[in-house]
């Protein structure tokens, strides 16, 4: 088979750890017997210094035309300055809204060969942490009525949370279809003793869940999920929330898992393109030496494999491989003890392809 594949290198890192995504690709299509075309495109803070906006249009026309999209990561102090409308992170909103994305997948997993390093005690963390956030992407606070108004206190700003039916419907069953594929339980997330949108995304759900009586679902309310994220990270398995409270949720989880680096995400529609990306940042001050840790963008390809591409076999190589590597005590920077020898970029990405095989 032949797969057509838009990369989006970025910024910072971007272009270090892409690369290392796309020869660990190369290798299962050796391996398997599939051909990818990856297709080079602008976007972010490389994009406004080329061509003066951070999202050109022939960017988005390749990213439609591809059967999915491969992201580094954009921004940087560089592009502080621009006005909102013209910085990197602007681009993000875009190609979201241009690919019709409304559904952000977020794995969370302590591989057990870097339990050491997960901050919670050794007791909780051999229990395991194998999770997966289903955070809805383009609608609630970030996305309501927003503004500023005169009062008589003084200024006041406000923003809206709403959510729609439909919106929540869909997002539900992105969670439910995912959890057939899983352990079949889903937790809910919502404040739904205080808000109004929070009651209506519960009562959605349960009436989605009717269409799936093979698969559990539960609510928690949000405080308590922050604390049994650290208490207990054991009990969830695929979590569905609110883009507010998937934002700083899916934060949290990614802390007990040890490195930021190790973390891969996905944004879907309804369609089998999504878009697939590490869930850290650009890290300027380290782009160009060599030492970025590539895992997260290699683990991203493979959730592109399984969820866009339907290649099961060829994403579990790929997780296989980056679990044998961490087993033998290969590390890069960002996940060594004190006084362990450090792998490159590049040597870890070697270091996951040998695996392969």
């Amino acid at each position: 088979m032949n797969y057509n594949i838009a990369v989006i290198e970025g910024d910072g890192i971007g272009p270090e750890i892409v690369q290392a995504s796309i020869r660990v690709m190369e290798a299962v299509g050796v391996r398997f017997g599939h051909r990818f075309s990856f297709q080079k495109v602008l976007m972010g803070g490389c994009a406004y210094d080329a061509t003066g906006n951070p999202l050109p249009k022939e960017t988005v026309d390749t990213c439609l035309a591809s059967d999915s999209v491969l992201l580094g990561a954009v921004g940087g102090p560089k592009w502080d300055t621009l006005p909102g409308h013209l910085r990197p992170e602007a681009a993000l909103l875009g190609i979201r809204k241009a690919l019709g994305l409304y559904a952000n997948l977020r794995p969370a997993q302590l591989f057990s060969s870097l339990a050491s390093a997960c901050p919670l005690r050794a007791d909780i963390a051999e229990k395991g942490i194998d999770l997966i956030i289903v955070r809805e992407l383009t609608g609630g606070i970030y996305f309501g009525e927003r503004g500023r108004r005169q009062t008589k206190n003084g200024e006041e700003a406000y923003d809206t949370e709403a959510y729609s039916v439909k919106e929540i419907e869909r997002i539900a069953r992105v969670a439910f279809d995912l959890a057939r594929k899983r352990k079949k339980s889903v937790i809910s997330i919502d404040k739904a003793n205080v808000l109004e949108s929070s009651r209506l995304w519960r009562e959605t759900v349960h009436a989605t869940a009717k269409e799936y009586p093979d698969v559990a679902v539960s609510d928690m309310l949000v405080d308590n999920a922050a604390m049994q994220l650290v208490r207990n990270p054991s009990q969830f398995d695929v979590v569905v929330t609110s883009n507010m409270f998937g934002d700083i949720l899916s934060d949290e989880a990614s802390m007990l898992t040890g490195s930021i680096g190790l973390l891969s995400s996905a944004s879907l529609g309804d369609g089998t393109r999504g878009l697939y990306e590490p869930i850290h940042g650009s890290a300027p001050d380290i782009a160009g030496k060599g030492i970025a840790n590539p895992i997260a963008t290699i683990l991203s390809g493979a959730l592109m494999l399984r969820l866009s591409l339907g290649l099961e076999q060829e994403a579990f190589a790929i997780e296989n491989a980056v679990n044998s590597v961490l087993a033998k005590g290969l590390r890069t920077a960002d996940i060594a003890r004190t006084g362990e020898d450090t792998l490159t970029c590049s040597q870890m990405t070697d270091a996951v392809i040998a695996c392969l095989a």
